[in-house]
């Protein structure tokens, strides 16, 4: 399971972002990234706005149990909401391997998109993965988040009418390698789903295992 799609905002929490983006002011998109050659979309240009979608964004994704058990999260690069009007498209590209916080280095092991745009809103604009010959396509309702390996090639097709509006961050995990963090997170589901149906004793033996991995395949405490 390289994926991961979480029901993530509230409607609520959807409109508060529209309401401060519709507000606020957007730049071109390579002031972040001058020397992309694919990168066309707008993004946030706005401290007070920043600072108010991010926190809003980090607290729905932290709260998040569904959000916590897949990334496993230590760390979350503040997010930013990107605009794409007509013509603009985001070509195949991969994220940066070390992101530069204010305070500290975030390493990238996720990538996060939260679609706040209704999908039947513009035509195009999906993000597509590759995955070596194959590409998978997503085009979230608002509110919803696609969580994916950060060393994938992906790209945002052209936006052909409307506006596409959405948040990227990047997440450094716990467990920085994707086999051991998918590998755990099966195991915890499975032991959450059917532990209270074990031998207690069995059980007990089981969250051993689950700690124990952990303390062997996590790089942060």
């Amino acid at each position: 399971m390289m994926f991961r799609e979480i029901e993530l905002l509230t409607p609520e929490g959807v409109a508060e972002l529209r309401a401060i983006a519709a507000s606020a002011n957007f730049l071109d998109g390579r002031i972040s990234n001058p020397h992309s050659t694919v990168k066309q979309n707008l993004q946030l240009h706005d401290e007070d706005a920043y600072q108010r979608s991010a926190k809003l964004l980090i607290q729905a994704m932290m709260t998040h149990e569904d959000f916590r058990n897949f990334a496993f999260p230590v760390a979350l690069f503040p997010p930013m909401m990107t605009r794409y009007t007509p013509d603009m498209r985001y070509g195949a590209h991969a994220d940066g391997a070390y992101l530069q916080m204010r305070t500290t280095t975030l390493r990238s092991d996720l990538s996060c998109t939260i679609f706040l745009s209704d999908p039947d809103s513009y035509s195009g604009g999906a993000l597509q993965i590759h995955l070596g010959t194959h590409t998978v396509s997503f085009k979230g309702a608002p509110g919803t988040a696609i969580v994916y390996p950060s060393d994938t090639l992906h790209e945002v097709e052209p936006v052909t009418k409307g506006e596409r509006l959405v948040a990227i961050t990047f997440i450094q995990s716990r467990i920085a390698d994707p086999f051991h963090r998918e590998t755990l997170y099966e195991l915890n589901e499975i032991a959450a789903l059917e532990g209270l149906k074990m031998d207690p004793a069995n059980y007990a033996r089981l969250q051993l295992v689950q700690q124990n991995l952990l303390r062997s395949w996590g790089d942060t405490p």
